[in-house]
């Protein structure tokens, strides 16, 4: 992880799929946790979305708010 993919978290949405458009950091626990059973996309995008199942699965998700402001 580098420091700026908390940043990416709250400003890159999701391309594609039922959560199209939505940031990476709204994604929803359970569809996070689905692309853990499937396999993450082998890009950028994939170490974005196992990194936000980390916060969310942690309890994390509030250390985002910050940068959201930003």
């Amino acid at each position: 992880m580098k420091p700026e993919d908390l940043q990416r978290l709250v400003t890159v949405t999701m391309p594609y799929g039922k959560y199209q458009d939505r940031l990476i950091a709204d994604l929803p626990g359970a569809y996070l946790a689905w692309f853990a059973r499937k396999g993450f996309p082998p890009d950028d995008l994939g170490n974005l979305l196992a990194l936000m199942l980390e916060l969310d699965h942690n309890g994390l998700k509030p250390l985002l708010e910050p940068l959201r402001k930003r």
